[in-house]
């Protein structure tokens, strides 16, 4: 059996492993547009790798899943988080959990995982053709290859990863699949508020919404010097990602700055009740910095030299809905050379969930960000690339036996 595997990402060389690891004899041969394979492997998690999540306080796959979660509560079923940590520790890649659930080697070097992958291609005989970017993928299958070269496969793999423009998908276009146009997803937000923007640096714990809209996303958030990032930033440019691309990245955003507190009224009476000769810009909320706080008293059309006796109650009623419900325009998203994660590709409804094959074409799979799945931070993309991954190699085996 010939199988061509189009990507040397995280999913395509995971299977290409998998494949070789069960059938020895299988003839392998992976296809890297690029210089190198993993390369994205290799920045990810700012070049730590954050190659999974322990999943121990997810309560709702939707949840870090916005596109894909049905299809991945079946495929971690296959390969879970737990599979994933056995196989690298049985490679002697040495693991760590951090407070947050994040997974990450223990050497803190996402290099460890890309060369314990790329040792374990080469050790097992799969071929490695860089710099081969297939041009046409052909019924049969014949992957044409931009320099006009043709590679024959019994069975073909996709695995070529996120594209921000369609275009990227081109060399599919022959199969008549129907595709989800991309979008970026988990990107920084411009926001239009210098009083907010002046504070970079500041860290809270927050949630963001988009004002007419469900979506909602708590978390960390980073104020920067072009607006917002963070956690809580990104799981929401995830979840309204399609929405966001649609408004040309324009709106309101949402803050409730203390989202565990409540009562706010009632904190923040008792607040000023007990400092009532201080000025209100020194005695400020945990979990508010002070310089936060002097912004948020600005908000509330409040002066910075009031004493908390002379706030009045109307006064602590507009702070309170600037702590519950402050508002900020955004103006846009922030850009990069290339979009690190994508939502869209070929659309869930072309491949059997259980296999990850195409439903026209038999032989035909696709795993990882390729397909219209993705993640929010956390180790939960890289999850889906072993997971998929995974499924796509046992079923290509299964269907030759």
């Amino acid at each position: 059996m010939r199988v061509a595997v189009i990507g040397g990402g995280a999913a395509g060389c995971f299977a290409a492993i998998e494949i070789k690891r069960r059938d020895p004899s299988a003839d392998v041969i992976l296809l890297e547009a690029g210089r190198q394979t993993l390369a994205k492997v290799a920045v990810t998690g700012g070049g730590r790798c954050n190659l999974t999540n322990s999943f121990a306080h997810v309560e709702s796959l939707e949840k870090v899943y916005p596109r894909g979660f049905r299809l991945m509560k079946r495929a971690l079923q296959t390969f879970s988080c737990k599979d994933t940590v056995r196989w690298f520790e049985n490679e002697g890649v040495r693991l760590v959990t951090q407070a947050d659930d994040c997974v990450f080697p223990a050497s803190q070097d996402a290099m460890q995982i890309v060369r314990t992958l790329q040792n374990l291609m080469n050790r097992s005989g799969v071929e490695i053709m860089t710099g081969s970017a297939v041009a046409t993928l052909r019924p049969g299958f014949e992957c044409v290859l931009a320099n006009g070269s043709v590679v024959e496969a019994d069975r073909v793999i996709v695995t070529t990863g996120g594209s921000p423009k369609l275009s990227g998908l081109s060399f599919l276009d022959g199969l008549g699949l129907e595709m989800v146009p991309p979008v970026p997803s988990l990107f920084t937000m411009r926001v239009g508020d210098k009083g907010l923007t002046s504070l970079a640096g500041t860290l809270s714990e927050v949630v963001l919404g988009i004002a007419g809209t469900p979506f909602r996303a708590s978390g960390t958030l980073l104020l920067t010097d072009w607006g917002i990032s963070g956690p809580a930033a990104l799981r929401l440019s995830s979840y309204a990602a399609r929405h966001l691309a649609d408004t040309g990245y324009q709106g309101t955003l949402l803050v409730n700055w203390l989202p565990f507190c409540e009562d706010l009224g009632s904190m923040l009476s008792a607040m000023v009740a007990e400092n009532p000769q201080k000025r209100l810009s020194t005695v400020h909320p945990e979990g508010i910095t002070a310089r936060l706080w002097e912004h948020l008293i600005s908000k509330a059309g409040l002066r910075a030299d009031i004493r908390c006796a002379e706030t009045g109650s109307k006064g602590l009623s507009r702070l309170a809905e600037v702590l519950r419900a402050d508002t900020y325009p955004l103006t846009g998203r922030v850009h990069f050379k290339e979009e690190f994660v994508t939502c869209g590709g070929v659309s869930l409804k072309e491949i059997n969930p259980s296999t990850m094959e195409s439903r026209k074409y038999p032989g035909l799979y696709f795993a990882g960000e390729v397909l219209d799945i993705d993640a929010v931070t956390g180790g939960f993309n890289l999850q889906a690339a072993w997971s998929t991954g995974y499924c796509a190699a046992i079923a290509c085996l299964r269907q030759n036996q």
